[in-house]
């Protein structure tokens, strides 16, 4: 007998047979397979994210220049409208060195000539606002630090404390913002002025 007879035959080597197969269990993985349809959501989802931050930054920046142009074209000639200032002042400087019953009794020539001065005052004030330059006279209002400077007080209980009394010289403001503050004198000894209800103050300025 062969030798794969008797192990056929013999119970102590036992047929063998073909192994028996047994199913793994399906793990579900973390991360979704690399070209799936999954992953492709997923960079879809990134993509989109990266390019609504990126518009919205454009959109920033777009508003931001915008800004910066129309502030740039209000305001970059606020240097300039300072020097241009002193010769409005000086103008008015000339109209007021001429007593009142000096223009009263005035012959021609000083008439023409206060005219003339008056005119170009005018000419000057409307190039100015022309280009968001305006003059602002505070007078009879409260005092605001955020538009006017006092120089001095003056004693006055006719009136309430903190009124100008009067303007030293006038302030000049540009788009929104304050070129020149008014330099004025403010009364004192007077029954504090009342703060409207609503809490704002009107201004000339504003």
């Amino acid at each position: 007998m062969t030798d794969p007879d008797r192990q056929k035959d013999d119970p102590v080597y036992p047929a063998q047979g073909p192994e028996p197969v047994v199913s793994k269990p399906y793990i579900m993985p973390d991360d979704p397979e690399i070209g799936s349809v999954e992953a492709l959501a997923v960079e879809v989802a990134e993509s989109r994210d990266k390019m609504l931050r990126t518009l919205a930054e454009m959109e920033n920046l777009r508003k931001r220049t915008v800004r910066e142009v129309a502030d740039a074209r209000t305001y970059g000639i606020s240097g300039f409208a300072r020097d241009v200032l002193d010769i409005a002042d000086n103008l008015q400087r000339a109209l007021d060195a001429v007593p009142a019953d000096a223009r009263a009794t005035a012959g021609p020539g000083l008439t023409a000539l206060i005219e003339g001065v008056e005119l170009t005052e005018r000419s000057l004030l409307n190039a100015l606002e022309k280009n968001g330059v305006r003059k602002f006279d505070p007078a009879g209002e409260k005092f605001d630090p955020n538009f006017q400077q006092a120089m001095y007080e003056v004693p006055d209980p006719s009136v309430p404390a903190g009124t100008v009394l009067q303007v030293v010289q006038a302030g000049y403001m540009i788009g929104e913002r304050v070129l020149r503050p008014a330099l004025v004198a403010v009364s004192k000894g007077g029954a504090k002025m009342a703060t409207p209800a609503n809490g704002n103050q009107s201004n000339s300025a504003a």
